[in-house]
């Protein structure tokens, strides 16, 4: 009779106390995406062409659900881990479809261009926002939002300049819903632009909040069009150091602008790291690329990995559906709505005018 250790008794009853804890959401995840599975087997069947992707309806369907009826507290941590953790690693696999060859088509004017249209975005974003009477804080939330990668830049720059949990609730309410909103209208460019695969690529990469939504929104265009737009969103990624650090160098002056009194009362910022800037599944994704790049993944391997990445792709905007409260845009509030969707569409032209200048065909 063997005895376990101590030390592997207490590892099983964390996975299973783990796995009995996001089991339920997880499951309701998989109930979306078999049904937006089944949608799309039924558009093909009667239309001859699945006009709505699985991914799409899963967000459709997964809304659906989060409008009428709200997941208490049984459901909430696996739907977190499917949106979140899932995602995270569909975003790992999907490098290992990204081959060196794409990134030098890429091209060091558009590597700048990306660079010069987030700081410029971010400028605009700011003056609108303050036009229209936000606070300064809430402004800079907003435009590194909009500019940079969504609720990970807001988040990232929140204690850097002393932000409120009232304006980064505010902030990331709205970019959650309207994150959505723009991966499902993305696509619709397409036609009505005249967009190529590359440019419709480059425009998702610039113009989609988080890294992971950009493979919803380039799906329907194909393979290259998601290559396209994830190198582009990485890219973009990245440059959330670059403004972090200036930030930081801004930010005793904020303060001072706003009296001590109100400063006293917000958190101190604190430093940052690379492991805040870097998330760990964009050196996953790039450390795959490499490898893939090398040859060492072997090309057997190639077609399983990426119907894995689709398939958690799916689950996981399953569960971006079922966090979507439309509600919280109505909170929000007016000016932070109107901040929101004009400085999206200022990225968006911008964006455009990038591709234009560059004559990406």
């Amino acid at each position: 009779m063997t005895l376990e250790s101590p030390d592997r008794t207490s590892l099983v009853d964390r996975v299973a106390s783990g796995a009995k804890r996001i089991g339920p959401g997880l499951l309701l995840c998989l109930a979306v995406s078999v049904a937006a599975l089944g949608a799309e087997h039924l558009e093909a069947l009667f239309f001859h062409r699945a006009w709505l992707e699985a991914l799409v309806l899963a967000i459709l369907l997964g809304t659906l659900v989060r409008t009428l009826w709200k997941p208490d507290n049984r459901w909430r941590p696996g739907i977190s881990f499917s949106a979140k953790t899932l995602l995270e690693i569909a975003v790992v696999l999907l490098g290992a479809s990204l081959s060196a060859a794409t990134v030098a088509a890429t091209g060091a004017p558009l590597l700048l261009g990306i660079a010069a249209v987030v700081f410029v975005a971010i400028g605009l974003s700011y003056g609108i926002g303050r036009l229209l009477g936000l606070s300064k804080r809430m402004a800079i939330l907003v435009a590194c939002g909009n500019s940079i990668c969504g609720n990970s830049a807001i988040a990232a720059t929140a204690p850097v300049i002393g932000a409120d949990g009232d304006d980064v609730a505010a902030s990331i309410a709205f970019t959650t819903v309207l994150g959505v909103v723009v991966v499902l209208g993305l696509p619709l460019l397409i036609p009505v632009l005249g967009l190529s695969v590359h440019q419709f690529g480059i425009l998702s990469g610039l113009t989609v909040y988080a890294v992971p939504q950009v493979l919803a929104a380039t799906a329907p265009a194909g393979a290259v069009a998601v290559q396209i737009g994830t190198l582009v969103k990485l890219v973009r990624v990245l440059m959330l150091g670059p403004v972090i650090l200036v930030l930081s160098l801004l930010s005793s002056r904020l303060r001072e602008e706003t009296g001590a009194q109100v400063a006293a009362e917000r958190p101190a910022p604190r430093p940052f790291g690379l492991h805040r800037l870097v998330p760990w599944f964009i050196v996953g994704f790039v450390v795959m690329a490499a490898f893939r790049s090398a040859g060492l993944i072997p090309a057997v391997l190639l077609p399983p990995l990426a119907t894995a990445a689709n398939v958690l792709t799916i689950v996981s905007m399953a569960a971006l559906g079922l966090s979507v409260d439309i509600r919280s845009v109505v909170q929000a509030g007016p000016r932070v709505t109107a901040t929101v969707v004009l400085s999206l569409l200022a990225l968006a032209a911008i964006s455009l005018g990038l591709i234009r200048l560059l004559g990406v065909a």
